[in-house]
C-alpha cells in the first residue's frame, strides 16, 4: 500500500534524463558538472557540459529546485534516456531527505572553484535562457554519516557498485585531475603528500619526472625476486605505449570513416592548376569596400568555384538511398568545410550555400571557422551536408585522397599553393600552382561526370572571370 509520505516524496523529486542533443545520437559523455548536491538551480540554468559524437553541448535544467543527487561522475558515458540528476522541487516541505553525495568523491577541504561565467546560453530548444544562480546550502556536520549511507545505498541501486569502491578513488581537486590526464598520469600510481591524503600538483609533476636509473644492487634484487616486479606498474610517461579510450568525436570519426570507406566505392581524380589569377583576385577583393569586415582567402574563391561547377553539373549533388534503392538528387547545396579542432575532425556545413553571394559566403565561412575553433559547433550545423571541401594545403601538403563524409557524393581536397615553374604563354615562368583532388561515390558519379566537375573547378581557378560568365 502506498503511503501519503511516499507519494509526497515522489512528487518532490524530479529527475532529468540525458536528452538526445543531436540527430539520433544514443549516448554522451559528461565532461563537467556545474552544480553539486545542495545547490539551488533555476529553470534554464546550465547544470553540465556533455560531449556527444559530434560536439560539446551544455545542458540546461527545465525546472527549479535544489540538487538532490548527481547520478554519474564526470567522464562517464551515459545512454540517452538515463537519469543524470535528481532535483528536490519542493525543498523544506515535509521531512527533509538527506542530500545524496556527489558521485565523484572530493577532498574534505573544499577546493576553490573559479567563478562561473554569467549569461550562459542553453543550446537546447524549449528550456529558455537563465543566468547561473548557484547557491550552496549550509551543511550540518551531523548529516555527513546519513548522506554517506544514502550515497552507498543509492549507488548500488543505480548499478554503480558499493560505496567502498568509490572511496578507493584517489583524492584530488579537479584542476589536479585535469593536469594528470593531460600528462598521462594514472592518479592511482601517485603518492599523495597533501593534507588528508590529497594529491597535489607537485605530486603529479613528481610522478611525471622519469625515475633515475636503478643501481646495480637494485637490479640484482629484481632478478632475485621476479615475481614481485609486475606489482609496480610503470609510469604512463615512461611507458613504451599509451592507451587512449576511443570515445566522443574520435569514436564518431572512426565509425564514419570505416562506414564510408567500405560502403561507397571511392574514386579520386587529380588536377594541377595555375591559380595565379585567383591569387590576384583575392588580393583585390581584400581591398574592396564591399568585402570589408569579412575574411577573404583562396578558400572563398575555391568554394564559390565548386558551387558554380555543381550548378553546371547538378547530377553530382546526390545521395544513395540503399533502403529504397534510389538516387536522391539534391536541389540545394549544403557545403561542408572540414575543420580540425582540439576535439578532433568535424565537418560543419553552410546551409543553402548555392544561394549566397560572395560577401555572404565569406561571412558564413568566417562564422563557421570561428565557431569550430571555440568548440561550439552544434550537431545541427554538422547535419545534412551534400558536398565537402577539405583544405590540406594549410599543412603544406600537396594533395590527398579524401574519404567521403557519410551520405555525401563528393569531397574536394585543396593542396598547398606554391610558386612553381610553369609554361605560361609559351614561356617558363614562376606561377602560383596548386593540386586539386576530387573523391566521389562511383555508385552515383561516373568518371565522366566527376571529371567534368573537377575540370570546371580548375578552369574557374585558372580564369576567375568564369565565376561571372558561368554563374
Amino acid at each position: 500500500m502506498t503511503t501519503m509520505t511516499e507519494t509526497s516524496n515522489a512528487a518532490r523529486f524530479r529527475e532529468f534524463k540525458m536528452p538526445d542533443v543531436g540527430e539520433g545520437l544514443t549516448e554522451a559523455e559528461i565532461l563537467k558538472w556545474f552544480v553539486q548536491p545542495g545547490d539551488t538551480v533555476t529553470d534554464g540554468q546550465v547544470v553540465c557540459e556533455v560531449e556527444t559524437a559530434k560536439a560539446a553541448v551544455e545542458l540546461p535544467i527545465p525546472f527549479d529546485g535544489v540538487v538532490h543527487e548527481l547520478r554519474f561522475p564526470e567522464g562517464t558515458t551515459v545512454d540517452v534516456g538515463q537519469v543524470i540528476i535528481a532535483v528536490d522541487v519542493a525543498p523544506g516541505s515535509g521531512d527533509d531527505a538527506p542530500v545524496a553525495a556527489a558521485p565523484t568523491p572530493e577532498p574534505v577541504v573544499e577546493p576553490s572553484e573559479p567563478e562561473e561565467p554569467k549569461g550562459r546560453t542553453p543550446v537546447l530548444v524549449g528550456y529558455g535562457v537563465a543566468e547561473s544562480s548557484t547557491k550552496r546550502r549550509a551543511r550540518k556536520g551531523t548529516e555527513a554519516a546519513p548522506a554517506a549511507a544514502s550515497a552507498a545505498i543509492q549507488g548500488e541501486m543505480n548499478g554503480h557498485g558499493p560505496a567502498a569502491v568509490a572511496e578507493s578513488r584517489p583524492l584530488a581537486k579537479p584542476p589536479v585531475r585535469k593536469l594528470a590526464k593531460d600528462l598521462g598520469i594514472d592518479l592511482a600510481t601517485v603518492t599523495p603528500t597533501g593534507e588528508g591524503g590529497v594529491i597535489t600538483r607537485e605530486d603529479v609533476h613528481a610522478a611525471a619526472t622519469p625515475a633515475p636509473a636503478p643501481a646495480p644492487v637494485q637490479a640484482e634484487a629484481a632478478v632475485a625476486a621476479p615475481v614481485a616486479a609486475p606489482a609496480a606498474a610503470p609510469s604512463a610517461v615512461t611507458a613504451r605505449e599509451t592507451r587512449i579510450p576511443v570515445k566522443g568525436v574520435r569514436k564518431a570519426i572512426a565509425q564514419a570513416m570505416v562506414g564510408s570507406a567500405f560502403t561507397a566505392p571511392h574514386v579520386t581524380e587529380f588536377v594541377t592548376v595555375d591559380v595565379t589569377r585567383t591569387m590576384k583576385l583575392v588580393a583585390e577583393l581584400k581591398e574592396d569596400k564591399d568585402m570589408a569586415g569579412v575574411r577573404v582567402n583562396p578558400l572563398l574563391i575555391i568554394a564559390k568555384a565548386l558551387l558554380v561547377a555543381i550548378k553546371r553539373n547538378p547530377e553530382v549533388n546526390a545521395a544513395w538511398d540503399e533502403v529504397n534503392q534510389e538516387i536522391v538528387q539534391k536541389h540545394y547545396v549544403n557545403l561542408g568545410i572540414a575543420a580540425a579542432t582540439p576535439r578532433g575532425l568535424i565537418v560543419p556545413n553552410i546551409k543553402d550555400a548555392h544561394e549566397q553571394t560572395l560577401p555572404q559566403l565569406a561571412a558564413s565561412l568566417g562564422e563557421l571557422v570561428s565557431t569550430a575553433r571555440e568548440g561550439k559547433t552544434s550537431p545541427a550545423a554538422m547535419a545534412g551536408g551534400t558536398v565537402t571541401i577539405t583544405n590540406v594545403g594549410v599543412f603544406g601538403v600537396d594533395t590527398g585522397t579524401p574519404i567521403l563524409n557519410p551520405g555525401e557524393s563528393a569531397i574536394l581536397a585543396v593542396g598547398a599553393i606554391k610558386l612553381q615553374p610553369w609554361v605560361h604563354k609559351g614561356k617558363v615562368k614562376p606561377r602560383q600552382v596548386t593540386t586539386l583532388a576530387l573523391s566521389f561515390d562511383h555508385r552515383l558519379v561516373d568518371g565522366e561526370l566527376g571529371s567534368k566537375v573537377l575540370a570546371d573547378v580548375a578552369a574557374i581557378l585558372e580564369q576567375p572571370k568564369r565565376l561571372i560568365t558561368w554563374a
